[in-house]
């Protein structure tokens, strides 16, 4: 896994990917769409699906790994615990959001999963430079649980106040890295456009466009 991800397209592999972190994207994996509330994640094959769009696994040995995983009890239940997981997230994140901490009880969890599936790390060069790398070499389902628990650890340590958002059009969650801070959608392409074609028939029909 590696800590900079390559940079993505909005859709991939029928992902959202318009967060801007990894575990954002994550909690975005049961927006509404046309037909409503839809849960990209239905089982772990979609999971699997999302981790290697995400580029969170992008070893084509890890790959293998975990498809090889698909239809076991431990998989099946891993994923019930990962669904569940996004939810109390997203308590978290809403709490945020409105200017308040992470539940205590969120924070424990998060601390717990840290001892269980603690981060490992190496710096590499790529490019002339050196960049960080996550290490992560699962052996079975649940060393999956790294990857979140660690994206949740550094949205809850290292998140600016007021740059985490929720889209003004939509429910999607993300972190706003522009220069200005004053990203309102999740993107251009989904939302920013409705958004600026109803600001602007508002601004026409109170007189202040001509």
């Amino acid at each position: 896994m590696r800590a900079a991800q390559k940079e993505l397209g909005e859709w991939v592999d029928g992902f959202l990917f318009v967060g801007n972190k990894p575990i954002l994207d994550f909690l975005n994996t049961n927006p509404v769409l046309v037909q409503g509330q839809t849960e990209l994640l239905p089982d772990f094959d979609a999971l699997a699906r999302w981790l290697f769009a995400s580029d969170l696994v992008n070893s084509p040995k890890i790959k293998t790994l975990i498809r090889s995983w698909k239809g076991s009890r431990e998989a099946s239940a891993f994923l019930k615990e990962l669904i569940a997981f996004r939810e109390r997230l997203r308590e978290a994140v809403l709490r945020m959001e409105s200017g308040l901490g992470a539940p205590d009880e969120f924070v424990k969890e998060v601390n717990e999963r840290l001892v269980n599936y603690p981060p490992r790390a190496a710096l590499r060069k790529r490019d002339g430079r050196l960049v960080m790398e996550m290490l992560f070499n699962p052996g079975k389902p649940d060393d999956l649980w790294m990857p979140f628990i660690h994206g949740a650890a550094d949205l809850l340590t290292e998140a600016a106040a007021g740059r985490l958002r929720q889209c003004e059009s939509c429910v999607l969650h993300f972190y706003d890295t522009s220069k200005k801070g004053s990203r309102r959608w999740c993107s251009m392409n989904i939302c920013g456009n409705k958004i600026k074609v109803a600001t602007y028939q508002r601004k026409k029909r109170e007189g202040s466009i001509r």
